[in-house]
């Protein structure tokens, strides 16, 4: 049986070059990092370089890249230590970001009482800029923490972070973006973009799973969420993975050495899988993850014509012939509320249907796609 593996924006498959990179410093570079003799400072020296070649491929200053366990963590680390720390009074963010930060967000206005904004998107998923201004207006003169993901998880939708970083600035507003779905897959420069606050996960460009980084700038002011030691510069406690940290450079390094060819190659199976997807009868495109100039070239969201309670049963159809897919955001596969993006796109005009997300890669074929489609095609067929 094929098995063809359409859930990227879920987790990638790690490349052959991490994997050798990542065994070579497990085999030889067992120190501890925090250790003072020869050995730790070894892994140590390894550590430094990791993080003085992520700091260049985003002209970020080394001091500001603090390794993570992974995306969320780094959500968690810059929001709630913006709170407790900045003094932070009004929080705005959007209803279609990742629950990593959605989930805080609310979580925080609860504990520390602060005011909780949500900006308006479009029919696209798009963050209305104007709204968006209006907030920071009205609440300027307080501390106010904006937090937008730069590429969405479910639909793609990319938002104009310069733009956004530059109203942020305008009105004294601090910005974080959960940038997982963006870096390893476009270019992005911190010291153009004057955002304050990044979260990357090395599992969605390739790399390995269980770390990541925030971008935290300079003289930001946050104290870490996590005790009991000194590392990361005593931003975050625990002793570094140093065999993780050089799988992640080593990914990133790849995946920005390649962009140029990978990117156009994954956008051609995107447009391959749009066009055969449209021919479907019933199907719909959700969001704006069919603007090929405005939504990510790594991912499709598919509104499909089945009854709600089918919507399961055909994605584990899809995966008994050896489709690989999901229904949203793996993060919450196994939640009864279903997507909140899509509640949200709902909200603003556009009907919920059962949906499937299939989203790709540089490791994917042609032929991936045509079987995917077949797949899709032979399932929908007794509901058409």
């Amino acid at each position: 049986m094929p098995k063809v593996y359409l859930d990227n924006a879920a987790t990638t498959a790690v490349r052959p070059e991490v994997v050798a990179t990542m065994t070579e410093v497990l085999q030889n570079e067992y120190g501890n990092p925090s250790s003072t003799h020869n050995i730790g400072q070894s892994s140590k020296a390894i550590l430094e370089q990791c993080r003085k070649d992520i700091a260049k491929m985003f002209k970020a200053h080394p001091g500001e890249i603090i390794f993570t366990s992974g995306g969320t963590e780094a959500d968690n680390l810059v929001l709630r230590a913006a709170v407790r720390d900045l003094n932070t009074q009004v929080l705005i963010t959007s209803p279609i970001e990742h629950h990593a930060v959605l989930h805080t967000a609310e979580a925080l206005a609860q504990e520390y009482n602060i005011t909780l904004e949500l900006v308006d998107i479009d029919i696209q998923g798009a963050v209305d800029l104007a709204h968006l201004e209006a907030l920071l207006e009205q609440y300027q003169g307080q501390k106010v923490l904006v937090s937008l993901m730069h590429v969405n998880n479910e639909i793609g939708v990319i938002l104009p972070l310069k733009r956004v970083a530059d109203l942020c600035k305008t009105f004294g507003a601090l910005l974080h973006s959960d940038t997982v779905q963006s870096i390893g897959h476009y270019p992005i420069d911190f010291s153009e973009i004057p955002l304050d606050f990044a979260a990357v996960a090395a599992h969605k460009f390739h790399g390995p799973k269980g770390v990541g980084f925030a971008f935290i700038r300079r003289g930001s002011g946050l104290n870490p969420m996590i005790l009991g030691g000194g590392q990361e510069r005593g931003m975050r406690a625990g002793t570094e993975p140093v065999y993780a940290v050089a799988g992640m450079t080593k990914a990133l390094e790849c995946a920005y050495h390649h962009l140029e060819q990978e990117a156009a190659y994954v956008r051609s199976l995107k447009e391959r899988f749009i066009s055969g997807v449209s021919a479907l009868p019933g199907v719909r495109l959700n969001g704006g993850c069919g603007d090929l100039e405005n939504s990510t070239y790594t991912l499709v969201n598919v509104g499909l014509p089945i009854d709600p309670a089918q919507s399961a049963m055909l994605l584990f159809q899809l995966d008994l012939k050896g489709v690989a897919c999901s229904q949203g955001s793996a993060c919450q596969s196994g939640s009864s509320g279903g997507s909140h993006v899509l509640q949200a796109l709902d909200k603003v005009g556009v009907p919920m249907m059962p949906s499937l997300r299939f989203s790709f890669s540089m490791f994917n074929t042609p032929d991936d796609i045509d079987f995917a489609l077949e797949s899709l095609k032979s399932l929908l067929e007794p509901s058409a």
